[in-house]
């Protein structure tokens, strides 16, 4: 059995007062979406004014992004399923860097869109416990059908809080999560190896400071940033970790498994030589890392593994530097020899539907319209010769400015039941998902194999952690304060500084929430007899 690893997600503790408050209860052409077969999922236009939905969607600030309520694939929409719904879909756009505290607020004044969503497991499961959004599984039954079929029943058991159905996962086809990326042109330029190791990671480091192969003003080894996203620290507390067994491994926190301190303590060492972006502490928005990524700056950095590859990202850079050229490495290896690292579940967001909602069966109705294969297909590739292209049977999306723009990979801020490429086939999604980087098509099927090499997922608990519930947030900002604390701390002082967080962390609900982990764990074992 696959060790599997409790992830302590932030969560913004909300007054239960306020949410009770809410209001009342194959890629070839002939599967093509076009009028008729989307039609076919469509129910009668009902008379009467029509119903506006809400719907959320991210706003990631990508530079040229179109309007998020009138573009493309927004029009599709409301085209082929708002008119004959009489419906009009509208989106209401949420900073993705700030969804859980925008959506906090929403829900606390009953503001939520209709179809909310949250990667935050933890964040449903705390408003399920205080009765602010709604059971699913009826209307499921009524008017879910094929959005049932469509996900089956383990994806489905993910958005299940004490037995009931309270969200609709989406199904994740890429597993794929955390990546390392390297300068492959400074590589060659030194006559350097790609690192494997640590320590082979930490000489290359050193050389990139010392020998500066871009030739740039203010060199940057190792780009890190304040996010808790991209340009974080990938798999390298993985690399340090000692055993444990499963109980301890899923229900503790990072900071108490054997061997974290040393990561942190490599970390440290590596902000003191100079080896690491000097105020990635200010960098919250990974706005400076981007930049000094695509100046040229950047010779290492770990990000979402298809991060390299992406338009706001390769574009710049090769037009700054048109030699350069990242290259996706396994480098932090434990003392078992295994690249240990996080990927995905086989569940995504979690979709649901706040209390104060007066259109659930539209909502239900919306996301099963959403689970036709013709529908999915046309909001990842639209149409072709203007949005894809079809090579040797595999769709690929062509780069696109103003409506025809994609703000995520495979447009997953609109198709909202799944996470991925969706072509009714693992191999052909993999082979998709990588030819949607155009001219890094290789590269990118690499990486992606890297970064499900040993791997492994969070644990999933079935029942909600009150613990959680209350002191999640408050730990989650620690989790960052104290990161940032002990790589910026003077090295004489790191191993006090450790003991004395790590027990405020404790003290502050990290004890409370390891001990309801315990709890749950075990009762979830027991169950199994």
């Amino acid at each position: 059995m696959n060790k599997k690893l409790l992830v302590l997600l932030p969560v913004l503790t909300l007054l239960a007062s306020g949410l009770a408050g809410c209001g009342g209860d194959n890629n070839n052409k002939e599967n093509q979406p076009n009028e008729s077969s989307a039609a076919s999922t469509e129910t009668k236009s009902p008379s009467g004014p029509p119903t506006t939905l809400t719907v959320e969607v991210f706003d990631r600030g990508i530079q040229g992004q179109p309007d998020l309520n009138n573009n493309t694939w927004t029009r599709y929409i409301n085209e082929h399923f708002g008119k004959p719904n009489n419906a009009v879909v509208k989106f209401v756009p949420v900073p993705r860097s700030q969804e859980i505290d925008k959506l906090n607020v929403m829900m606390a004044a009953g503001e939520a869109p209709d179809i909310s969503f949250t990667y935050d497991s933890a964040t449903v499961s705390r408003y399920a416990k205080i009765n602010g959004i709604m059971p699913l599984e009826e209307l499921l039954e009524k008017y879910g059908q094929d959005l049932k079929n469509y996900l089956g029943e383990t994806v489905l058991t993910y958005g299940q809080f004490n037995g009931k159905q309270m969200a609709i996962p989406a199904k994740r086809t890429s597993l794929a999560w955390i990546g390392s990326f390297i300068r492959k042109d400074w590589l060659d330029k030194l006559g350097l190896p790609v690192p494997t190791n640590r320590d082979e990671l930490y000489n290359t480091l050193v050389a990139f400071r010392d020998k500066n192969p871009g030739g740039v003003d203010g060199v940057i080894p190792w780009g890190l940033a304040a996010t808790g996203m991209n340009y974080g620290t990938g798999n390298l507390a993985e690399s340090f970790w000692g055993e444990q067994s499963e109980e301890d491994f899923v229900t503790s926190p990072n900071w108490l498994k054997p061997g974290n301190k040393e990561s942190l303590k490599f970390l440290n060492k590596l902000y003191n030589e100079k080896l690491i972006s000097p105020d990635f502490a200010l960098d919250k928005t990974a706005k400076q890392a981007d930049a000094d990524v695509t100046n040229g700056k950047v010779g290492f950095f770990s990000a979402n593994w298809d991060y390299a590859f992406r338009q706001n990202i390769s574009e710049p850079l090769k037009a700054n530097v048109p030699d350069a050229n990242f290259i996706p490495i396994d480098t932090f290896k434990n003392d078992e020899g295994k690249y240990k690292k996080m990927i995905y579940n086989e569940n995504g967001l979690n979709v649901f539907i706040p209390k104060s909602s007066k259109n659930a069966e539209l909502a239900i109705k919306y996301l099963n319209w959403m689970a036709n294969p013709d529908v999915l297909f046309f909001l990842q590739y639209g149409e072709e010769g203007v949005n894809h292209k079809t090579v040797d049977g595999i769709p690929q999306v062509i780069a696109q400015t103003g409506d025809n723009m994609q703000m995520s990979p495979q447009n997953l801020d609109y198709t909202l039941v799944v996470n991925g490429v969706e072509l009714g086939d693992q191999e052909k999604n993999i082979k998709a998902l990588s030819a949607s980087y155009a001219g890094l098509e290789e590269t990118a099927e690499q990486s992606y194999k890297i970064n499900t090499t040993d791997g492994y997922t969070s644990f999933f608990y079935d029942t909600p952690n009150d613990a959680n519930i209350k002191y999640g947030k408050t730990l989650g900002d620690l989790n960052k304060q104290m990161t940032d604390k002990l790589i910026v701390c003077k090295p004489s002082d790191f191993d006090s500084l450790y003991d004395k967080l790590v027990d405020e962390y404790m003290a502050a609900g990290g004890k409370a929430v390891m001990e309801e982990n315990v709890k749950i764990y075990e009762a979830m074992q027991a169950n199994k007899k």
